[in-house]
Formats: C-alpha cells, structure tokens, sequence
C-alpha cells in the first residue's frame, strides 16, 4: 500500500510542479505535513544532497523520499511517479506541437505561467530561509524576539553570500567547504 501512496503522491507532484525542481518545494512541504514520512527540516538536506548530486532536483528528491519511506522499491515507485507525467505531457505535446506552433492561445497560457512558476520557486526559498536560518519552534516557545534568530547560521550565510558576489568560483567549492565547515562547528 505504501508504495501506491508513494507513487500518486509523487505523480501528482510531477503533474503539478511546474518550472522545475524548486516549483516542487510547496508540494514536498505539503506532502511533509500530511503523511508524517519527513520533518519540514528535513527538506533543507534534501535540498543540499538534490543539489549536489547529478540529476534534477525534483527527481532526486523524489528517489530520496521514496528510499526513506520504502527502500529501494521504495525510492524507484517515487521516481516513476515523478517522471511519469513528464513523459506523457512530452509525448503529446510532441504530437501536436505543430498544430499548436503559433497558437495564441499557447502563448498566452504560457504567459500566465511564468509568473506563477516564479511565486512557487519564491514560496519555496522563503520556506528554505525560515527553516535554515530562523528557529521559529524556539521562539514560540519563548516569545523572545533574539531566540527567532540563528545567529550563527546567518552570519555563515551572509559570508558565503559575500565569497559568492566577490570571488565567483565554482558552486561545488562553497558546497564542499560548507560541509567541512558544518562539520566543524557542528551546525
């Protein structure tokens, strides 16, 4: 039953997420929320392994969810879900995409998404910033206002924010020296 689940819970993700990998962030914080098979702060490390591994990001979260939930079974019934509306939309959209070439009607549906896929991809970063860098649980315990801050985890951000705009070197070297760094001070 499980991998049922997995996979129409990533089909309708696949569906939905338009504008590729960050559009699906609000459907995996949804999807957190309703089955209980990950914390809200488990995304920012899916986020970081999705993005430091090959692939798209939409795709490798999707295997790492379904791995956690049911194993490797688990992890390819996640995937094929996520794909499978991708190759349906490709394979009709192919077949009538000169019927279609010009079309404004076309054009202006693709109009309307771009700033739909644009509010999604935002509502995902916003999402990212508050779980990463804010500790929401610990002020609502407390109320004081310092206690929403990590303070730590800020200043690394405005650092890499600053080595990122400054010296412009590859992205897989700000990721590598964050996990060593991580791993140093024990974020």
């Amino acid at each position: 039953m499980i991998y049922l689940q997995l996979f129409w819970e990533f089909f309708k993700i696949g569906l939905f997420a338009v504008g590729g990998g960050m559009a699906t962030l609000p459907f995996l914080q949804r999807l957190s929320e309703s089955t209980g098979w990950y914390s809200q702060s488990l995304i920012t490390d899916m986020i970081a392994i999705s993005e430091s591994t090959p692939g798209p990001i939409g795709i490798n979260m999707a295997t790492y969810v379904g791995y956690n939930v049911g194993g490797v079974l688990g992890g390819v019934v996640a995937t094929m879900g996520e794909i499978l509306p991708a190759i349906i939309i490709v394979v009709i959209v192919s077949r009538y995409l000169e019927k279609f070439r010009g079309s404004k009607l076309v054009d202006s549906a693709f109009y309307g998404l771009r700033p739909a896929v644009t509010g999604l991809i935002a509502a995902a970063g916003i999402s990212v910033v508050q779980v990463s860098m804010f500790r929401l649980e610990l002020y609502q315990q407390t109320g004081a206002v310092l206690d929403l801050f990590d303070f730590k985890k800020l200043i690394y951000f405005a650092l890499v924010f600053f080595a990122i705009k400054k010296f412009k070197k590859h992205p897989i070297l700000y990721i590598a020296a964050s996990a060593v760094v991580g791993i140093a001070l024990m974020f």
